[in-house]
């Protein structure tokens, strides 16, 4: 049975690495970058973290759950590479049109993320100031904590395996309701 599976964190949390390495290991695979969709507002966009930028936020992460859940429909092991906060999850999970998904939130200290943003070659986001509230939206957010791999391994492959490792015993199952 085809599935999809949401990786997602604050930026610089590792979310595309994982997210890249978990849809490598399944066959056949899909990965869903989130950013994509952005890149798709050719005029007018809003910096997403901004409060103004919640309508756009919502078509945005719309158009995104239905093209992965798309994927997912039609017989992919889907990966989602994103943000997807627990307050979008609602809204994210019932556009896929699926009846569950997994969901996992990849959590490293805000030190390590701001290190990683700031660091990250070929990458256009580098705000330490967006990437200090997207950490504390994270952190601070309610979602149940089978969900959240906090201060995850330093080792890309490790944290691949506690991902993978926590959605085969089935903690990141989201029922869509």
């Amino acid at each position: 049975m085809s599935s999809l599976l949401v990786v997602t964190g604050p930026p610089g949390a590792g979310k595309s690495t994982i997210a890249r390495i978990l849809a490598d290991r399944l066959d056949p695979s899909v990965l869903v970058i989130g950013d994509t969709f952005f890149a798709f507002l050719a005029r007018g966009a809003i910096e997403p973290w901004l409060p103004e930028s919640h309508t756009q936020n919502e078509i945005v992460t719309r158009a995104a759950a239905a093209a992965a859940g798309r994927f997912a429909s039609g017989g992919y092991e889907t990966v989602y590479d994103g943000i997807v906060g627990p307050w979008f999850l609602p809204l994210f999970a019932k556009g896929t049109g699926l009846d569950r998904l997994d969901y996992a939130v990849l959590l490293p200290s805000v030190a390590q993320c701001l290190s990683r943003v700031a660091t990250r070659p070929d990458h256009a986001f580098a705000d330490p100031d967006a990437t200090r509230k997207m950490h504390h939206e994270f952190a601070s957010a309610v979602i149940e904590p089978r969900h959240v791999i906090i201060d995850p391994p330093d080792h890309p492959e490790a944290v691949a395996d506690v991902v993978a490792a926590h959605r085969a015993s089935g903690s990141l199952s989201y029922p869509i309701i």
